[in-house]
């Protein structure tokens, strides 16, 4: 069998940033999917479930809301790998274009106070495994990544050659 498409990546010299994983064409519509890393692969931990599963119903709460990118959002949520997610959008976007939505969404993320959305036994299937303040700290670290994005010496808009 041939390798499917992430796993030719050089994880070795992947860092967090926010890439196009792919485009599919859906009839005549274009999916993009963007890998928003947060984390390291093979050198730093990776995430907790928890604070995964937090990311996950906040940021596809905010997504689903967001005035511009609410039709648009197709998924929202978690690498296997633990060290990232996945954002599915209908339409042909770079990195760059969507760099504003992402920080709009990790400063909801950190910035989130109250009771998580669908985090209830009737809503979520594991409604007891989360982690605010673990979800707040890890959006508030990616915000450092993403708010410096150009200041890097390699790219962490497109992949690693």
């Amino acid at each position: 069998m041939e390798k499917i498409a992430s796993f030719t990546i050089d994880h070795i010299r992947l860092q967090p940033g926010v890439y196009v994983s792919r485009k599919d064409q859906a009839g005549d519509s274009v999916v993009t999917t963007f890998d928003l890393r947060m984390t390291s692969p093979n050198e730093e931990p990776v995430m907790n479930t928890a604070e995964m599963h937090t990311i996950e119903h906040l940021g596809a709460t905010f997504l689903r809301n967001h005035k511009d990118f609410a039709s648009r959002t197709l998924y929202f949520g978690p690498m296997g790998c633990r060290t990232g997610f996945y954002l599915l959008l209908a339409g042909d976007y770079s990195s760059r274009e969507i760099l504003p939505l992402v920080i709009e969404m990790y400063e909801f993320i950190r910035d989130f106070e109250g009771e998580i959305p669908g985090a209830a036994p009737q809503d979520c299937g594991n409604y007891l495994d989360m982690n605010l303040g673990m979800a707040k700290y890890l959006a508030k670290r990616y915000l450092e990544v993403l708010c410096h994005i150009d200041e890097f010496p390699q790219s962490r808009l497109e992949y690693p050659a």
